[in-house]
């Protein structure tokens, strides 16, 4: 069953995190500063939502400049329940993707839980004072309709953040598979 985003209010404040990257060492929040755009994506390796765009994803991403909008994935899935989602697999979808930003892994769910992230994909974009701006769908590709995967809600959100514009609302909620909680961690 598909779930959609929670819709987290406009303006929130991006959470802080250190998580632990597939490629060896650690990424904080902190250690994405500079750049006027902040996108953090929710992805995992198995959900057939996230594979629809993931070679999309890859390519419109490597568009832009690092300078300019600092990236970072995070999977926070059960991988006891769903070993597809492990840091090998994710390695190896990263690869695949052509994922030029960090892919990290919050085994703890906390981060998850901070962001309020609901499914695999879910955007959250943030400004240069890291406060929310967009958070809603990358773009109409869905694993069962012809539409062509090319990013264009989520690029139109990141080029209105790098002019310095607000995203009109409404923003559509992204559509993916619910995060696969550890049992008791469901925040909902």
């Amino acid at each position: 069953m598909a779930i959609a985003s929670f819709m987290v209010p406009l303006g929130t404040p991006a959470p802080d995190f250190t998580l632990p990257s597939v490629a060896g060492g650690t990424v904080a929040l902190g250690d994405l500063a500079g750049p006027p755009a902040l996108l953090v994506i929710f992805l995992s390796n198995h959900c057939p939502y996230v594979k629809r765009i993931e070679s999309a994803l890859g390519s419109v991403l490597a568009g832009y400049d690092p300078k300019d909008l600092a990236t970072v994935a995070i999977c926070s899935n059960d991988v006891v329940n769903y070993p597809d989602d492990g840091p090998e697999f994710l390695r190896e979808q990263a690869d695949r993707a052509g994922f030029t930003f960090p892919y990290l892994v919050d085994e703890s769910q906390e981060v998850a839980k901070a962001y309020r992230a609901a499914c695999t994909p879910d955007f959250f974009l943030y400004d240069g004072e890291r406060r929310l701006a967009y958070r809603g769908e990358f773009d109409a590709a869905r694993p069962r309709n012809d539409v062509p995967s090319d990013g264009a809600s989520l690029r139109a959100a990141i080029d209105r953040v790098l002019a310095g514009d607000p995203v009109p609302e409404p923003h559509t909620p992204s559509l993916g598979c619910g995060i696969k909680w550890k049992a008791g961690n469901d925040p909902v």
